[in-house]
């Protein structure tokens, strides 16, 4: 019985010590403002589309 609380309490110490090394690293990194985002997804949209074959015209 001691033994598995002895892992338990290790176990419990890991998942704090991950959770402190994510939060520091989240607040390490510069936060990206949302506009810029959309921004970017749209000229990655754009590239997309102009990059995509296009539709021939059918023969008759």
């Amino acid at each position: 019985m001691q033994l598995s609380t002895q892992l338990a309490q290790q176990h419990v110490a890991d998942l704090n010590a991950e959770a402190a090394a994510h939060r520091l690293a989240a607040a390490a990194k510069p936060p990206v403002e949302l506009r810029t985002r959309v921004g970017w997804t749209l000229v990655e949209v754009g590239l997309r589309l102009a990059a995509a074959p296009k539709p021939r015209p059918a023969v008759v």
